[in-house]
């Protein structure tokens, strides 16, 4: 039986590299139809079928576009041809492998790949990778239990692995245990990092402790072995403008802005909106100028933030005005951006502004998307206009499931709408309104088919099909339920 050839080549110096070849990058390959996944692919297929040299770093670097992008699928059957075609992997790339697997066909399949790697693969490289999918999956216990298997090997952990860890720690709810692996790190000489200071910053705020994490910016400065970047301050920023401490929050975002040295577009973004919510009109202006001069060409995601800012310290015609500077230069047409004004709109009353602005959005191509169509339900829901309330809810849910990001109406939208047509003894209504709710969700639940009861009691009407309904449902009702079934299911 004839070995399969290694079709992917040795790396040679880049100066050496054919402008052929560099035009003909795998990464472009694989995107020249697109960024969807189906596209990507379609495009791999092609690649792996086809005979195409490729050399094992741009091998790497595709890889790495593909998970920056969150398409692990594709990567995960990428980094299998890097074996399939011969090239041999690396601790590092084994790592990698690892975690595609862990997030393209889940931590079991994760676990299997990392029991079968050999011991001369089993490093910190890998075992750190099986602990971060651990801990991305919200496992304490198993990443608990790995941590400690990784001290007992004598593997020689680093801030990053208790860097995860106590992230594990903020998601779960128990920032408590964060001052525990701080005082561990320091017993075990762990160099912390940036990183490192602001969970526990944030571990600390979590537990109203401000002077915590006075005292924590302190032995930051006082160690001097890690140097407080922007993130740091505006971590800083956020934790006193959670506490109402807005003077000491102001006088942290000047940090911040000394920090800024790069003009960090999310810096900027972080600047307005903190000072946002300290109040203060004129530095969020000044900031925004800033960041305006940082970027002639400045992204939707900026004039979004800015738009949401103004909105919420109540600068409504600043909003507009932004809104229209924006309009004038954009590229793309976002209709989030819009929905931001339009939310504005309807909270204080002004329907015909926001509907013209809905229009007008739609001929510029940008068409209204489920949160817009929410905007308007939660409007005509506090107008007592049920008929256009639901045909928004119907709007959004049929917008939500085509764009392929599925919307459902919160827990208080179904109750309040319940509660209207049982109130006007509506059958037909809630009847209609059910049928339109079962297209977001695959139960609806025994708190509706409850109210639908009450509806049909309180219209005098009966439904002998009921009881089978429910069965069919597999509601269970209270005992309020069941004695209001008996009356409504009667021949």
């Amino acid at each position: 039986m004839a070995t399969m050839p290694n079709l992917y080549g040795r790396t040679k110096n880049v100066t050496k590299r054919s402008k052929k070849y560099l035009e003909e990058a795998l990464y472009l390959r694989l995107f020249k139809d697109g960024s969807a996944e189906t596209n990507v692919r379609h495009q791999l297929n092609l690649f792996i079928k086809s005979s195409k040299r490729v050399y094992k770093w741009e091998v790497g670097d595709t890889i790495k576009k593909l998970r920056q992008r969150s398409l692990y699928y594709p990567a995960l059957k990428l980094s299998d041809a890097m074996s399939w075609r011969g090239m041999n992997k690396t601790v590092s790339d084994e790592a990698i492998h690892l975690d595609l697997v862990a997030k393209a066909r889940g931590i079991p399949a994760a676990e299997n790949y990392f029991i079968d790697l050999p011991d001369s693969s089993k490093t910190i490289q890998t075992y750190g990778a099986l602990f971060n999918c651990y801990c991305t999956e919200l496992m304490t216990e198993e990443a608990e239990a790995l941590l400690e298997k990784m001290k007992e090997l004598g593997l020689g952990l680093t801030s990053m692995s208790y860097n995860s860890l106590m992230n594990l720690y903020m998601k779960v709810g128990q920032p408590e245990k964060i001052p525990g692996v701080i005082l561990e790190m320091k017993a075990n000489n762990v160099t912390p990092d940036v990183f490192t200071y602001n969970v526990w910053m944030r571990g600390l705020a979590a537990a109203n402790d401000v002077f915590g994490v006075e005292n924590v910016i302190e032995e930051m400065k006082r160690d001097g072995q890690v140097d407080p970047d922007w993130t740091t301050y505006g971590n800083l920023a956020s934790i006193y403008v959670d506490a109402g401490l807005f003077e000491k929050a102001e006088k942290a975002l000047k940090e911040l802005e000394k920090k800024n040295a790069h003009r960090d577009l999310t810096a900027y973004q972080f600047l307005i909106t903190l000072y946002g919510r300290t109040g203060n009109l004129l530095e969020v202006y000044r900031v925004w100028r800033s960041l305006r001069l940082a970027f002639p060409k400045t992204a939707n995601i900026s004039y979004l933030n800015m738009i949401q800012v103004l909105v919420n310290l109540k600068d409504l015609p600043g909003a507009e005005k932004c809104f229209r500077e924006w309009e004038s230069g954009c590229s793309t047409y976002d209709i989030r951006i819009a929905n931001v004004l339009i939310r504005a709109y309807a909270k204080e009353g002004l329907l015909a502004k926001a509907i013209e602005l809905k229009e007008r959005a739609a001929d510029e191509g940008a068409k209204p998307n489920a949160k817009t169509w929410e905007i308007f339900l939660d409007y005509y829901l506090k107008q007592g206009d049920v008929k256009f309330a639901v045909e928004c809810m119907d709007n959004a849910i049929s917008k939500g499931r085509g764009d392929g990001q599925k919307w459902i109406p919160s827990p208080e939208i179904v109750r309040s709408l319940m509660a209207h047509f049982e109130q006007q003894k509506d059958v037909d209504g809630a009847e209609s309104f059910i049928e339109i709710l079962k297209q977001a969700v695959d139960d609806v639940g025994r708190e509706v088919f409850e109210s639908l009861i009450r509806t049909y009691a309180a219209a005098g009407r009966t439904s002998p099909v009921m009881r089978r309904r429910l069965k069919m449902e597999n509601v269970e009702l209270s005992e309020a339920g069941q004695k209001l079934l008996e009356a409504i299911c009667v021949e």
